[in-house]
């Protein structure tokens, strides 16, 4: 009786063991495939076409859209684009984009009938102008929404914990800076959630926001992200701001900016620019002279779910 009892015994232990070094080998693969996404360095990223629509500067529309190989209406690759209208008017979607927007939650503009503006910033990496665009903004007293991938947040966590303190949102552009729509959903979800969670790590809080890379998307996507709770967010403007090698001038930006403000706007910067850098705060007291309001960019969340409508 005492031999079957510990060979039973036995049994268990070992079957404990074996339980054991599986899970441990299940989490240390898991935390490695973790750990490893977040040592890509800003070198993989791809920021050559960061926002693939492109702009046309004689006001014609610049959204595309392509088929993935299933051909479904669920999985077609949208490139965000407006239609911009001079005279400070609303700028206007393609026929249809808004209300699939509305559909998950998602936004591009806020309330057209108030003078209110919403300033966000893509930030894939850092070209050392973001200490002055958050001194400027501390001295404005305007709150910002800052888009942050994976290699930024590993590289540059004194940045992200500035913005955090110092009152501004912190939005989701994704671990990898991957066309969101081309991914499976496995992996979209996994770019998206990896970077929410090393996030919540370092700040215990989450975020709420999603810019997709490159401005692509797709109902795909849009479902997706949406069910994880997140709110897309896109724009009413932007400008060919990102190229580190075609600056023109902090005139340029300022002009670029204040000739296409309009009620509810919602604006793309993207602060690897100088020029935008230096503009700033030109942008920010003018735009009041002339009326307009910076807003508070939590409140995008309401408009979004359509309770501030």
């Amino acid at each position: 009786m005492k031999q079957k009892l510990t060979i039973f015994l036995s049994g268990l232990l070992i079957l404990f063991l074996c339980t054991v070094i599986i899970n441990s080998k299940i989490a240390s693969t898991e935390k490695n495939e973790y750990l490893t996404l977040f040592q890509l360095s800003l070198d993989d990223l791809d920021f050559d076409n960061e926002i693939t629509g492109g702009f046309d500067e004689s006001y014609t529309p610049v959204a595309f859209s392509y088929d993935m190989a299933s051909g479904t209406p669920r999985n077609l690759v949208r490139s965000w684009g407006i239609l911009r209208v001079k005279d400070n008017k609303t700028p206007q979607a393609d026929p249809g984009t808004p209300e699939l927007l509305k559909k998950y939650n998602s936004i591009y503009i806020a309330d057209v009938n108030k003078p209110v503006i919403y300033l966000t910033f893509d930030e894939g990496y850092e070209n050392g102008y973001t200490d002055d665009i958050l001194d400027c903004l501390s001295r404005q007293k305007v709150k910002a929404l800052f888009f942050i991938t994976g290699p930024y947040l590993n590289q540059h966590e004194h940045l992200v914990r500035r913005m955090v303190e110092e009152g501004h949102e912190v939005g989701n552009h994704t671990v990898g800076h991957f066309s969101l729509p081309t991914l499976d959903d496995e992996k979209m979800k996994k770019e998206i959630t990896d970077l929410d969670k090393l996030f919540y790590e370092k700040f215990k809080k989450h975020m709420v926001f999603l810019r997709p890379p490159k401005g692509e998307y797709s109902e795909r996507s849009l479902e997706i992200s949406s069910k994880l709770g997140y709110i897309n967010v896109f724009w009413s403007f932007a400008y060919d701001d990102w190229y580190r090698d075609k600056q023109r001038g902090w005139d340029y930006a300022y002009n670029k900016v204040m000739s296409n403000l309009h009620n509810g706007a919602i604006l793309l910067l993207h602060a690897v620019s100088s020029d935008n850098a230096q503009a700033l705060e030109r942008i920010i007291v003018d735009a009041r002279k002339k009326g307009y309001e910076f807003g508070d960019v939590l409140d995008l969340i309401d408009i979004a779910r359509g309770e501030n409508r």
